[in-house]
């Protein structure tokens, strides 16, 4: 299987993040997950580990709104620019409700207007990050259109949380989602996301299409983040709906479960019948995350990974969350296992 990876994910490391309630926190998403996660894979004789290609921008900006991404490539300068009392993060702490606000012009204020909450923090180096983490999805992508039957993009930071026009959740650029136009010129795309929170991004940007059909298995928003979206009641609008599914879980939720859960996802992608498929590959599902609160094994997690595979369509796997770094990397082996 190829995997793509680039250390340039290293830029981004932010010194920490607030947690509910004003708690300062180290960052839970650091360099190194992937470190766990590189060195199973060098361990197992199947893994190809590559660079990526640099896509440009183009593939980022059919996605993402053009002034985001400016803001994303100009905002550390501007904010050591602006003498900040601690120039560690840029982290706002005003946030613009989506009810049609108008645009502002100050830093702070566009910070909190393309920023969704306390841990997409902005240092030097998570723009570069950003890009290169897309690249590596579009690798794979890459890949798979290719004739390859699955590929790996190891990305950091993740995507699913990041909309058209916002940060959130640790994701700055989606990843999936910049993946899935891309193979959508090529036929139909379906994405699922299995990372234990929900993909609000991924349904943001895709809500209104009938050409990339979306799911997603998570922890239920009526307690968890990101809370305001992610109900199953939400199944996409105009040429969009039904073509998309959530499927909220209780706190506690099981192997069993779970598998009864993902065998309802797969059924309505044999449905849609799709060329091809991306997987939000969020591995804090596992039982020992501590932003978690399923209870799915890593035996379970090689299950989701053989019901997925069994689908038999050419697949990318693209890395989300999982903050049980200890555990990352048997799980992300015990998935992609079922691929190769």
């Amino acid at each position: 299987m190829k995997v793509f990876y680039s250390e340039k994910h290293r830029q981004h490391q932010p010194p920490f993040e607030v947690f509910d309630g004003g708690v300062r926190v180290p960052y839970l998403e650091n360099p190194d997950r992937m470190d766990r996660i590189l060195g199973a894979l060098q361990n197992v004789k199947w893994a190809d580990i590559l660079e990526p290609t640099n896509f440009g921008l183009d593939p980022v900006l059919a996605v993402h709104d053009k002034e985001y991404l400016d803001f994303l490539a100009s905002a550390w300068t501007e904010w050591l620019a602006s003498d900040p009392k601690d120039p560690s993060t840029l982290i706002p702490a005003t946030f613009a409700l989506r009810r049609q606000p108008q645009k502002p012009k100050s830093l702070l204020g566009l910070a909190g207007y393309y920023m969704m909450d306390l841990s997409a923090c902005i240092v030097e180096g998570t723009y570069q990050a950003a890009l290169a983490s897309v690249n590596c999805a579009l690798s794979a992508a890459q890949a798979v259109a290719g004739g390859q039957r699955s590929s790996f993009a190891l990305c950091r930071p993740p995507g699913h949380h990041a909309g058209r026009d916002y940060a959130g959740g640790y994701c700055f650029i989606n990843n999936a989602a910049v993946a899935a136009h891309w193979l959508s010129s090529r036929g139909h795309v379906a994405v699922l996301d299995i990372d234990y929170h929900a993909g609000n991004g991924t349904q943001d940007i895709f809500y209104s299409r009938d050409d990339v059909f979306t799911i997603s298995i998570h922890a239920d928003p009526d307690f968890e983040y990101p809370h305001f979206i992610g109900f199953a009641s939400e199944r996409g609008k105009g040429r969009g709906f039904t073509f998309h599914h959530n499927f909220p879980l209780p706190k506690g939720t099981g192997d069993a479960e779970y598998l009864k859960t993902l065998d309802k996802a797969i059924s309505l992608i044999r449905d849609f019948k799709p060329v091809y498929l991306i997987v939000s590959a969020g591995m804090d599902i596992f039982a020992d995350d501590p932003l978690g609160t399923i209870k799915v094994t890593t035996d379970g997690i090689g299950e989701i990974g053989k019901r997925i595979a069994f689908l038999d369509l050419p697949t990318v796997l693209v890395m989300e969350g999982g903050y049980a770094n200890e555990a990352l990397g048997r799980n992300i082996v015990a998935l992609l296992s079922a691929f190769t």
